[in-house]
């Protein structure tokens, strides 16, 4: 039986409301399309499509998407990110979640954070929920107005310290590849390289799963 590393940590990702629609031109984890008025603007594709469309093809297919949704398209602002990322930082206190990386974007999120009790789907619950009520307590939104996509986010399971890195490296540089500034919250903690960390014991689990497969150290 072929043995894998132990899941150590995820990549979290969910959109604003109206973002990555399940037509969207780059594909989706959707499987069908609920509004007959959103059908008109092109074929479902299941999964991210292998080749991608040039960014001019996304913008044109959201701004026909936006005068058709209930609601406008989301575009958190610099007063929304910080309220999100307030809420979040409550969350993670509360639940003790190690948070390594968060980018807050205009309209979607990235966290990576340390593996938990709780399973990646009930910490993009509890992140969700807590903002979507910090955001309506403070009328960022006009009453009503969602702030999340329909759907659960997705999340990528990272097995080794290096993909950690990588994924850390990568929600970073998000905002500045919009012309956004570098985004720093209190809840991020630096990544120390667990369970690879100084002090780590070679024989723990996880060290000798990565030792089976010639990844250790």
């Amino acid at each position: 039986m072929t043995q894998h590393p132990l899941v150590i940590a995820y990549h979290l990702v969910w959109t604003g409301y109206g973002w990555w629609l399940p037509n969207d031109p780059r594909g989706s984890g959707s499987t069908e399309i609920r509004c007959n008025v959103l059908a008109e603007l092109g074929e479902l594709h299941v999964g991210r499509k292998r080749v991608q469309p040039a960014g001019a093809e996304v913008r044109q297919f959201y701004q026909q998407a936006g005068g058709l949704l209930k609601h406008p398209l989301v575009n958190f602002d610099h007063a929304a990110r910080a309220v999100i990322a307030s809420a979040f930082d409550r969350v993670i206190q509360q639940h003790r979640y190690t948070c390594y990386a968060c980018a807050v974007m205009p309209d979607h999120v990235h966290i990576v954070i340390r593996k938990h009790r709780h399973e990646a789907e009930d910490m993009i619950t509890a992140l969700r929920e807590a903002s979507r009520a910090e955001v309506d307590v403070s009328r960022l939104l006009p009453m009503g107005h969602p702030v999340w996509s329909c759907g659960a986010g997705w999340k990528v399971f990272l097995d080794h310290p290096s993909e950690v890195r990588r994924t850390i490296h990568y929600v970073e540089q998000n905002p500045t590849k919009i012309g956004l500034p570098r985004q720093f919250w209190p809840f991020v903690k630096p990544y120390d390289d667990w369970p690879l960390h100084p002090g780590h014991s070679p024989n723990s689990p996880y060290a000798q799963r990565l030792r089976a497969l010639g990844r250790y150290p």
